[in-house]
């Protein structure tokens, strides 16, 4: 593979027709869940709920909530973020649809952040690309886009056991402010004051 330098990265807000790069992707960040979701070890079958939801709008995965990057056209990196405030509205269609579609009832996930807190849902890189800062460069570009929306705060988890990608957020800014039990794990929540 050629070098890659810093001005071959391009960040840009995702747009629906991206479905079919981003949702492994996403699919990718999420691992074992994403396949939860399906009630399924068929990595196909999650790839295809996220690829249906990514190209759909007002839900926490929808091209919407996305920022894309690129290198020479080719999609390489994700990141999902929203408004905390809007967890619950933009879970409902989510969780309806997962529990019609495969049967999953009676799922009721902890909310993963709140209100007055810009929040980071999933952040990806392709394997291929990573170690080239892609994540650092999705990570600044949502803080500006933050900024722009007016919030005073960004917020993520991190799974306690992935130092590397705390130490990432750590550098970047983002502060551990307490634990949250989801899904069955144990996470770190961060946030990141803006300026």
């Amino acid at each position: 593979m050629k070098a890659i330098n810093e001005h071959m990265i391009y960040i840009r807000d995702a747009q629906a027709q991206d479905f079919k790069a981003a949702a492994p992707l996403i699919v990718q960040a999420m691992e074992d869940l994403a396949r939860f979701f399906t009630q399924s070890d068929d990595l196909v079958q999650a790839i295809t709920l996220f690829e249906h939801f990514f190209q759909q709008q007002h839900n926490q995965y929808s091209f919407e909530h996305t920022l894309i990057c690129e290198i020479e056209n080719e999609i390489v990196g994700t990141l999902s973020a929203y408004d905390g405030a809007l967890l619950s509205d933009l879970r409902a269609p989510f969780l309806q649809f997962i529990e019609e579609k495969y049967h999953l009832k009676n799922f009721f996930p902890a909310d993963e952040t709140q209100a007055g807190e810009y929040y980071i849902d999933t952040i990806s890189v392709s394997p291929k690309f990573q170690g080239m800062r892609i994540g650092t460069k999705l990570l600044e570009a949502s803080m500006e886009k933050a900024k722009h929306l007016k919030h005073k705060k960004m917020g993520l988890l991190v799974d306690v056991n992935n130092p590397n990608a705390e130490r990432l957020y750590t550098r970047l800014g983002f502060q551990p402010v307490g634990f949250k039990e989801f899904m069955g794990g144990t996470y770190q929540h961060m946030q990141f004051k803006i300026g």
